[in-house]
């Protein structure tokens, strides 16, 4: 078996935009571009989608500025319980009496 290829963010969104544009049909374009008909028709469903978000390579979402900051807060929330956790365990520890 050959090696899969790989296209660019921007090598899909012209691909996506001349097929939308063109007065060619997506069969013509996708020959033309050298790349199979159904990976075409698959990026302008992610494009139609998605918008710009569309194409974020090697399979990493794009994320929006708000569900980014989102992630960054649920990573900081699990970070700070791991912590939190930490430290009732220290106390636990540190609170019982000798014998």
């Amino acid at each position: 078996m050959g090696k899969r290829r790989t296209y660019t963010e921007e090598f899909k969104r012209d691909a996506v935009e001349l097929s939308i544009n063109s007065d060619k049909n997506c069969t013509e374009i996708a020959e033309d571009l050298g790349i199979n008909y159904n990976n075409l028709i698959r990026w302008r469903k992610k494009y139609r989608d998605n918008g710009k978000l569309a194409f974020p390579g090697k399979g990493k979402q794009k994320l929006t500025s708000e569900k980014q900051k989102i992630k960054d807060l649920e990573n900081e929330l699990k970070e700070t319980k791991l912590e939190r956790d930490i430290l009732k365990k220290a106390v636990a520890i540190f609170s019982k009496k000798p014998k």
